[in-house]
């Protein structure tokens, strides 16, 4: 993967008309998507050496994206905040260039509006997963 711009991460929420139709969350400045998994200590009396052991494969995986931006897309801005007012599980698509989409259902768990006295409007937004997330390569 080439080094790329920071702006080429893309955050994208299904319009909530069309199924499959995404929309770009506009304004969008700083974001993070955290992969997660969570361990399962198997450690017992009979450990070797009373190191720690870990279960392959068992725990729960998340997916953790935050964000923080500016408004500037009415319909975005509106989509966000209807999903997070219903507590609506919302298909989200996010786009890293030359290396991977993550797509799936997100709940977004912190919604903040801000903003300076002589400075714009500002917004920022934690999504938390809810469900099974595909990975696709790009």
């Amino acid at each position: 993967m080439a080094i790329q711009a920071g702006q080429d991460v893309l955050l994208k929420l299904e319009d909530g008309v069309t199924p499959g139709n995404f929309v770009s969350v506009a304004g969008i400045r700083a974001k993070t998507i955290a992969l997660n998994a969570g361990l399962v200590d198997a450690t017992h009396t009979g450990s070797a050496g009373g190191w720690r052991e870990l279960l392959s494969g068992a725990g729960v995986k998340s997916v953790r994206v935050t964000g923080s931006g500016v408004f500037r897309d009415e319909a975005s801005d509106t989509r966000i905040r209807e999903a997070f007012m219903s507590r609506e599980a919302v298909d989200w698509q996010l786009i890293i260039p030359d290396f991977a989409q993550f797509s799936g259902a997100f709940l977004i768990s912190q919604l903040t509006y801000g903003g300076d006295f002589d400075g714009e409007a500002v917004f920022s937004i934690t999504l938390e997963s809810a469900g099974e997330i595909g990975v696709t390569e790009i």
